[in-house]
């Protein structure tokens, strides 16, 4: 039981921290990574435990897997949409999140 347990915590962490920005705290990619991790291991848990060879740690891996991955797609769908795109007086264009000043990049991902 506790190789189970942490085999799904470090799907989970592996999971969100291929999400994770270093620019970005609070960036939606990792939340809803790490909380499609989640609940990806315990959906998979309990399917692995019900079908097959009743392995839940495989289950739970699988599925740490696989929802970390897909939350991690669905926030970062959600951080590009919620960028604004500014053009400054030399018609380089830049952007900002959720219209916060202090956190702007240019378009090759350095900060402005």
């Amino acid at each position: 039981m506790k190789k189970a347990v942490i085999a799904i915590a470090g799907a989970g962490l592996l999971a969100s921290a291929c999400a994770s920005d270093p620019y970005i705290t609070d960036s939606e990619a990792t939340r809803q990574g790490a909380i499609g991790a989640g609940l990806g291991a315990v959906a998979g848990a309990v399917i692995g435990n019900n079908v097959g060879g009743g392995s839940a740690g495989t289950g739970a891996l699988i599925g740490a897997v696989a929802g970390g991955a897909i939350g991690a797609i669905r926030g970062s769908n959600q951080d590009r949409a919620n960028q604004q795109r500014y053009r400054d007086s030399q018609g380089r264009y830049y952007y900002c999140y959720d219209g916060r000043q202090d956190e702007c990049y240019w378009e090759n991902g350095q900060r402005r």
